[in-house]
């Protein structure tokens, strides 16, 4: 298995899982409070990329980071390089392919938290983050972490919008879902097994923990 691709996804994988962490379950717990009428266009924006296929979300993500946009230009003048065909690129873009993945998950288990425990909390006097922090994470932190496993599985298992937005340098933006397609291209269908194997089996050990992870958050 192609180390440096194995080093990229990996690091992919774990930065999308932590942004989504930090971003994902305040948004998550937003959505499971908000009460408006709007709040389904909100939904819809968010599940977005689950039918966009992932060469038409990786298009819009390019252009919006490329050197023609208000994004691209600006961390263009703050760092000097450009966003589009770095790891940086695709981290933006797997974090916003990714959105779905995470908040979904994390509004299920939020919403799966006794309403009355949450009210008692206020009536005590406590706070809505205190209560957040001290009522709601403990009671649905196995849904948040199937959640964060599922987004880190489905990170490793990214092809089309990386190699739109990436393209497929070795070491930088090449990762394991890439290796396989060259590998096959090159018609090099052993080394394109050995990878795929290895995603197979890690993919259905995600899947296994989180389904686990998911019966626990229902019995809690």
């Amino acid at each position: 298995m192609d180390s440096a691709a194995l080093w990229v996804t990996v690091k992919l994988a774990l930065g999308t899982t932590l942004v989504l962490l930090l971003l994902g379950v305040p948004l998550a717990w937003w959505l499971a409070q908000a009460r408006f009428r709007g709040k389904f266009l909100v939904e819809a924006v968010i599940a977005l990329p689950l039918v966009l296929p992932p060469t038409v979300l990786g298009f819009y993500v390019l252009y919006a980071l490329g050197p023609n946009s208000t994004l691209g230009r600006g961390y263009e003048t703050l760092t000097g390089s450009r966003l589009p065909f770095t790891f940086v690129g695709i981290w933006i873009a797997s974090v916003l392919f990714n959105l779905p993945f995470a908040v979904r998950p994390f509004v299920a288990a939020l919403e799966a938290v006794d309403r009355q425990l949450i009210e008692a909390a206020w009536c005590l006097g406590v706070s809505r983050w205190q209560t957040f922090f001290r009522v709601v994470l403990p009671l649905s932190w196995p849904g948040i972490l199937a959640g964060a496993v599922l987004t880190f599985a489905h990170t490793v298992g990214e092809f089309g919008v990386v190699l739109m937005v990436g393209g497929n340098i070795p070491g930088v933006t090449r990762t394991l879902s890439i290796v396989v397609y060259d590998e096959v291209q090159a018609l090099n269908y052993a080394a394109a097994a050995q990878t795929a194997w290895g995603l197979v089996s890690f993919s259905f050990t995600a899947l296994a923990l989180t389904y686990a992870l998911q019966r626990k958050s229902w019995l809690v």
